[in-house]
């Protein structure tokens, strides 16, 4: 006999506070859409923790844990910083850096290699690991809690807006030119101020 399907609660926003190190507050955590476990429809344990989500009946117990993501800060020659406008939500019209979600058995760097030139169709090199922090991403009406993984970068070739459903333009600026209001999201804003990229070059490095 087959499981029965997981249901689908809605919660309210309000109904679930939690605080990550800079301050992001997760609306709706996604283990709490659950109520019936998903391998044998059994009900869900009372918990006041939101993970992991544990089965009353089977005793399953599943993790959910922050999905990883990646980005790079990429360079020119003449100081500039690679910037791209966000062609949808969240944050549409805003700006953010080049990348995006690690896939399941994906090593760092190649999913930052890939989203780069998916987006901006041009490869990456001289990749060097700057900072991590926290951050969400609202999506379909969930806030999926996320890590994501800054690196430093340079491109092999000309960028150009390779993915228009997700990039609405390129632009390249000066960090004097960079006002944190207009970058997209949080763990960006965080990752930005904790470095000076006016004298961030890779041979200071």
């Amino acid at each position: 006999m087959l499981p029965r399907v997981t249901e689908v609660r809605k919660v309210p926003k309000a109904v679930i506070f939690l605080f990550c190190g800079n301050g992001i507050r997760l609306a709706v955590y996604p283990s709490n859409l659950f109520v019936r476990c998903p391998r044998c429809g059994g009900p869900r344990a009372l918990s006041k923790a939101p993970s992991p989500f544990v089965c009353a009946d089977c005793g399953l117990r599943y993790y959910f844990n922050p999905s990883v993501a990646v980005a790079a800060f990429i360079q020119r020659s003449d100081g500039r910083w690679l910037f791209i406008r966000r062609a949808k939500e969240p944050s549409k019209g805003l700006l953010s850096v080049a990348g995006g979600f690690v896939e399941i058995g994906e090593k760092a760097e190649a999913a930052l290699a890939r989203e780069v030139f998916e987006e901006i169709g041009v490869g990456v090199q001289d990749l060097r690991f700057l900072e991590s922090q926290p951050n969400q991403y609202d999506y379909l009406g969930v806030t999926y809690p996320v890590l994501d993984l800054y690196f430093l970068a340079r491109t092999i070739g000309n960028p150009h807006c390779a993915q228009p459903e997700e990039v609405a333009g390129i632009e390249w600026r000066l960090p004097s030119e960079i006002r944190l209001e207009d970058l997209a999201f949080q763990s960006l804003r965080a990752a930005w101020t904790n470095h000076d990229f006016t004298f961030f070059t890779f041979q200071a490095i």
